[in-house]
């Protein structure tokens, strides 16, 4: 056991699962976190690739001697929860994290619609709602606040909110119905308790009830509207079928959701995106999605001149109701509350209603150059406080504005390494530049500035920050893949890991050069880079600046140059860049192109993917601040 008897004696362990886990940037913060007397036992991490498992096992099974488990499964899969808790075999959650892939959400990119990996925070909950830990974290890219012009963000905060304590259902259900038969038409007050029962049932085969006793209520309501139509004509009807119809495609959303998986998963596979294929096969699940069917329902009844005989207040009834169908479980309980204030019964609604919701939700925009890290990243949190314990409402910032750590601080001393090179050891004389000195600050561990007792942001990457609780079991190492792994033998081990450049030709090298000169990859820059015949087809250079903080970390290593070596970034120097430490060897290929993108995490997307560490230390030190 490489943990330290020191540091865990009078502390009290709080348990947490990593999903979505990536190389590990969640799980390392908070291995670094210990506030209040506590600190994280690391029970499981999953992600769907290979390489990422083999990262985690090396770090943290052989390098660290901990018994965390890795699941690689698709959290898409019906096994997946199954897998899930058969592995933490009956242990208590008391954390979970997680950052569903957030590639679509992306500002920095085209987004896909209907991509699949849209429905992963979908997945994400479900783990929540099986596991209801007391504390959950969800991490995105800012572009989810405004993909879908907004709507995503309200979708998931609905979803959150949807979560809720079994308890207590009985209970609301009681007031629910008495109110809602009370102060609504029965048709409505029948819909509207049938969707509750629908959402609230846990079990599938009675909520498959429920559904089919809301489908009937509306098809009875829908004979009742149109009895005057002869049969005859109502056949041949074509508003009178698109009703019918859709109540029927409605009704049938396991059989749609089931079709529209299958051609998600094929178009993903097939990179259908920005072709002749992408706007029919759009146009096609468009058709079939809720919305699209109700929408045509809605526009049928109003095209329907029959109806307008039946009444206004009941075909408005009726309209109301088909649309109930979309709603969340919270679009619901707003349902219920504007009921309560028909009825009166405000307060206690919203007393009962704060009974049942098993979260209080927090989102907040975090930028990871406040918790030391040399990096202006900026990432959307959402943190999910069980209701028995203390709300996190933000995560206070641990550097100061004018100390934040800059990029010569981060990664001046690796500057020794030329163009298709490969380091395996720090150099006897660690490097520097004369004009950049003065960068260089003294800090905790976290980034504020420690005169007395701190060290160098380098020096505390190259000798770790996680020596407090442990002493490794073995020295880093690297392997390719799993067969190297389960190998001793085969372990590489070194000085110093992930530190190579590409060789890049000489039409490169001078483009590079022209961009560092002009500071950017300006319009001008490039009409430069055109002149001398070495332009580029990519959309984005990065050009680091040594007494700031870099621009995002990306996947993409030629994305960034080097402040003053006029070449791309090593792996190593992008791992300071988002605050991993030396220690941490990123496992597998360095970099893979083309179709291999889609299966393989090699060594550059590993770290860009990561959520900084330090940030994660951060979110990880303020929740066992508050947990009980």
């Amino acid at each position: 056991m490489a943990e330290l008897e020191s540091f865990l004696k009078g502390r009290k362990p709080v348990t947490f699962v990593d999903l979505f886990a990536g190389a590990g940037g969640i799980s390392e913060g908070f291995l670094q976190a210990d506030a209040s007397n506590k600190y994280f036992d690391f029970l499981l991490a999953s992600d769907i690739n290979d390489n990422c498992e083999v990262t985690h096992r090396a770090r943290y099974n052989k390098q660290l001697g901990l018994n965390t488990k890795f699941i690689t499964e698709d959290i898409m899969s019906s096994d997946f929860i199954p897998h899930l808790l058969e592995a933490l075999s009956g242990r208590d959650v008391d954390v979970v994290t997680g950052g569903p892939s957030c590639q679509s959400f992306s500002l920095a990119g085209r987004r896909k619609r209907f991509d699949k990996r849209d429905n992963l925070f979908d997945h994400y909950l479900k783990v929540i709602r099986t596991l209801k830990p007391k504390y959950f974290v969800m991490e995105n890219v800012k572009g989810i606040l405004t993909k879908d012009k907004g709507r995503f963000k309200v979708e998931i905060m609905k979803e959150m909110r949807s979560i809720i304590d079994d308890q207590e259902v009985d209970n609301f259900l009681m007031y629910a119905k008495g109110m809602i038969y009370k102060t609504a038409p029965k048709f409505m007050a029948d819909a509207i308790y049938y969707k509750l029962l629908m959402e609230l049932e846990k079990d599938d085969e009675k909520a498959s009830k429920y559904k089919n006793l809301f489908f009937e209520n509306l098809a009875s309501q829908f004979k009742s509207l149109t009895r005057k139509i002869e049969y005859r004509v109502s056949k041949s009807d074509r508003n009178v079928n698109t009703i019918r119809h859709g109540l029927e495609l409605l009704k049938r959303n396991d059989e749609r959701a089931e079709i529209l998986a299958k051609i998600t998963n094929v178009k993903t596979v097939a990179n259908v995106d920005n072709d002749m294929y992408a706007e029919s096969i759009n146009g096609f699940m468009t058709a079939f999605s809720d919305d699209s069917i109700i929408d045509r329902i809605i526009k049928a009844i109003d095209m329907l001149d029959i109806l307008k005989k039946a009444g206004e207040k009941e075909v408005e009834n009726f309209k109301q109701a088909v649309i109930l169908y979309t709603f969340s479980l919270d679009d619901c309980f707003e349902e219920i509350s504007k009921l309560a204030k028909k009825d009166k019964t405000e307060e206690r609604c919203a007393k009962i209603l704060s009974a049942l919701r098993l979260y209080n939700i927090n989102q907040m925009v975090l930028l990871s150059s406040n918790y030391g890290v040399p990096q202006n990243r900026e990432r959307v949190v959402y943190i999910g406080s069980r209701k028995d314990q203390k709300e996190i409402k933000n995560i206070p910032a641990t550097v100061k504005d004018e100390d934040k750590v800059t990029v010569y601080e981060a990664i001046g001393d690796l500057d020794f390494i030329g163009n298709g090179q490969t380091a395996t050891e720090y150099p006897l004389n660690i490097p520097h530049n004369p004009h950049y000195d003065y960068l260089v600050k003294v800090r905790d561990v976290d980034g504020p500035i420690d005169e007395e007792h701190g060290k160098t942001y380098a020096e505390w990457s190259r000798e770790g920050r996680l020596l407090k609780r442990f002493r490794p079991e073995c020295p880093a190492f690297y392997v390719r893949n799993d067969e190297e792994l389960n190998n001793p033998r085969s372990w590489k081990h070194f000085g110093l890991f992930n530190h190579q450049t590409s060789d890049q030709n000489e039409k490169v090298r001078k483009r590079l050069e022209i961009i560092v000169k002009y500071g950017g990859y300006t319009d001008a820059c490039k009409e430069v880079l055109k002149k001398e015949g070495v332009d580029s087809a990519k959309r984005n250079y990065f050009v680091t600046k040594p007494d700031t903080q870099s621009q995002t970390v990306c996947t993409m290593p030629d994305d960034f140059i080097h402040y003053s070596a006029i070449r791309p970034m090593t792996v190593r120097e992008m791992a300071r860049l988002q605050s991993f430490d030396d220690s941490f060897v990123f496992q597998g290929k360095r970099q893979t192109g083309g179709e291999k993108r889609k299966s393989e995490i090699p060594q550059y997307t590993l770290v860009g993917n990561a959520v900084p560490p330090l940030m994660a230390r951060a979110i990880g030190n303020e929740i066992l601040k508050n947990i009980r």
